[in-house]
């Protein structure tokens, strides 16, 4: 625990801690903004799409190979 001489280092600690207040809140925006986009419709039905179709040329080339 911190022992304190004098109201000025109060305020700066009390300062200090408000600006990482801050700033946590602005990550949480931002994280929130992220994980909203990467679930939007749009881009879930994209990823599946690509993952689909990867998938499928996979098997197509493993079929030509080991038939």
């Amino acid at each position: 625990m911190k022992v304190y001489t004098s109201f000025e280092e109060i305020d700066k600690d009390l300062k200090v801690l408000k600006l990482q207040k801050d700033i946590a809140k602005e990550e949480i925006k931002l994280n929130y903004n992220d994980l909203k986009e990467d679930l939007g419709f749009l881009n879930v039905v994209g990823r599946t799409t690509s993952y689909i179709l990867r998938r499928a040329l996979a098997l197509k080339i493993f079929q030509k190979f080991f038939k």
